[in-house]
Formats: structure tokens, C-alpha cells, sequence
């Protein structure tokens, strides 16, 4: 592995310990505003504070419109995801939310097989295989009448949807890239996305009682827009160009075990036992992942 490989190992790993506190941040504020006003704002703080920045070092010349295009089916992929996740744990737990993400890296390898021309080892055919029987398993708590009846509430097929949506997202991102800064290309997708959710939001943001939202929804909006969307979005991006989309999307595994501990430090009940088989499995699979390269060819 080369020193930049280990660069995008670690930061990686550091932005899947932001995301996993987006589930409960998420679950905390969802109930105070409307989800896609919600994810409005996300983008839209996320793209003021990284907008200056981006012009300053890399500039920021207007685009054209095969650009926006390029721009606009990335963003919509982000807008998909982040709106699926605020409206999904009006109704599921955050456990089952992490839970569902971690199918991620089995959709982005299937996606990246098409786009990409990436080709999984066998082992790693066998992780993904045992990641996707960890993430039922915790979803149905080891009920297999649930499975079989495809038991699922109302916010996990939401969540569903949404992590299909990421899961195309990670290699739409490297065979859309142009060459130029990443850093410039996920201002544009903040931008549009902005604009995508604008156009949805319009209709809802003049029956909101601005003055009777907590307060606590706009700090977990702040921590939202500048934690676990704009850094980890950088970082993500920067490290699928780095190991490729399977190996990131593969750290998702590791969710439903760190979304567990932060749920225990702040005082909430913990999961029935049945899950925890689950729970292993799933981290199982994050590490055969790792190890395991993928032949690529371009």
C-alpha cells in the first residue's frame, strides 16, 4: 500500500466516524422541520462556507452545461440520499438506518463493474455476501418470518431508496470526473443540489413557524452541513479517486457498531441481543474488503 493509499485509508476512517453521528444528530432534529427543508439547508450552508474557499485556492470559473449536467446527476444521487435519510428516521431508529447504508458497497461494486470495469476477487464477492446478510440480519432482528415477509417499515424502505441513490453516487463520481479539483467539483454538486431542493422547498417554506423551530435544529443543521457534509464529502470523493469506490463505500459496514456505541453514551436502550450476530458479520466484512484489492480496468 502506498503512503497515499494509507493517507486515504485514515481519512476515510475518520469520515465514517462523522457520518455515523449523523444518524442520531438526524433523528434529534428531524421532527422540528421538514426533511427537504431540512436538506436545504444542509447543501445550502455547506456550499456558502466551502464556496470562498474553493474560489480562493482553485478559482471558480462558470461552468458549462455539460458541466452543470455532470454536476446536476451527481447532486441529484446526494439529494436523494440525504432527504431519504432526515424523512426515514421520522419513522425507523438510526440503528436501522446505519444498518441499511451498510448495503453501499454491494450496490457501488455492481455500479462500479458497469462504469468502471472493476473486478472483485472472490473474497471479496464473499464479504459483500456476508455484509448484506449482517445488514438483513440487524434490519429483522434475526426474525426470518420478517424477512421472508419483507417486513419493513415505512422508514427503511424510505432509507432504502436513498441508499441506492449514495451507492450510484460514489462511481458516478469517478467516471464523471473531468480532471479538474475535487474540491471544485463538490462545491458545484452542494450548488445544484441547493438548487434541486430550492425547487422542492418553495412550495412548504412560507407554512414553516420559523420562530417555533428548537434551536436545537439549527445547531444540528450547522454541526449536519459543516461535519458530515462538507468534510466527509471532500474526503470521500478525494479517497474513491485514491482506492476506488468499493473500498470507501466498503467502510460503511462499520456503521451500525459506532451509530450502537453513540447511541449507549447517550443513554439509549441497547438493541435485542439477536442483532449482534449481525453486527459482526457486517464488520467481518469491512475487513476482507480492505484486504482485498480490486483489478481494475480503465
Amino acid at each position: 500500500m502506498t503512503a497515499l493509499e494509507k493517507r486515504a485509508q485514515l481519512l476515510t476512517i475518520m469520515g465514517t466516524i462523522l457520518v455515523s453521528t449523523s444518524f442520531p444528530i438526524g433523528a434529534a432534529i428531524t421532527q422540528g422541520l421538514d426533511s427537504v427543508v431540512l436538506t436545504l439547508f444542509r447543501f445550502a450552508i455547506a456550499a456558502a462556507l466551502f464556496g470562498p474557499l474553493v474560489a480562493w485556492k482553485y478559482g471558480l470559473p462558470r461552468p458549462s452545461l455539460r458541466d452543470l449536467g455532470r454536476y446536476g446527476l451527481l447532486s441529484a444521487c446526494m439529494v436523494g440520499f440525504f432527504w431519504a435519510m432526515f424523512e426515514a428516521l421520522r419513522f425507523t431508529s438510526p440503528l436501522n438506518t446505519a444498518t441499511i447504508f451498510t448495503l453501499t458497497p454491494t450496490i457501488a461494486a455492481g455500479v462500479s463493474a458497469v462504469l468502471l470495469k472493476e473486478r472483485l476477487k472472490t473474497r471479496s464477492f464473499i464479504a459483500l455476501g456476508l455484509g448484506m446478510v449482517g445488514a438483513v440480519w440487524v434490519i429483522f432482528r434475526g426474525d426470518f418470518a420478517s424477512f421472508i415477509a419483507l417486513d419493513l417499515n415505512r422508514g427503511d424502505a424510505i432509507f432504502l431508496i436513498g441508499t441506492v441513490c449514495i451507492g450510484v453516487f460514489g462511481p458516478l463520481v469517478k467516471y464523471l470526473h473531468r480532471g479538474e479539483p475535487m474540491a471544485r467539483v463538490s462545491f458545484w454538486i452542494f450548488a445544484t443540489g441547493s438548487g434541486w431542493l430550492l425547487l422542492l422547498a418553495l412550495p412548504r417554506l412560507g407554512g414553516i413557524d420559523w420562530a417555533g423551530v428548537p434551536t436545537m435544529v439549527y445547531w444540528g443543521v450547522l454541526y449536519l452541513a459543516l461535519f458530515t457534509t462538507l468534510i466527509t464529502f471532500f474526503v470521500f470523493q478525494w479517497s474513491t479517486m485514491v482506492i476506488g469506490p468499493t473500498k470507501v463505500s466498503s467502510y460503511t459496514y462499520v456503521q451500525p457498531v459506532l451509530v450502537l456505541i453513540i447511541g449507549l453514551v447517550l443513554g439509549h436502550d441497547a438493541p435485542p441481543a439477536l442483532t449482534y450476530p449481525g453486527l459482526v458479520l457486517v464488520l467481518g466484512a469491512t475487513v476482507v474488503l480492505q484486504t482485498a484489492s480490486a483489478r481494475t480496468k480503465i
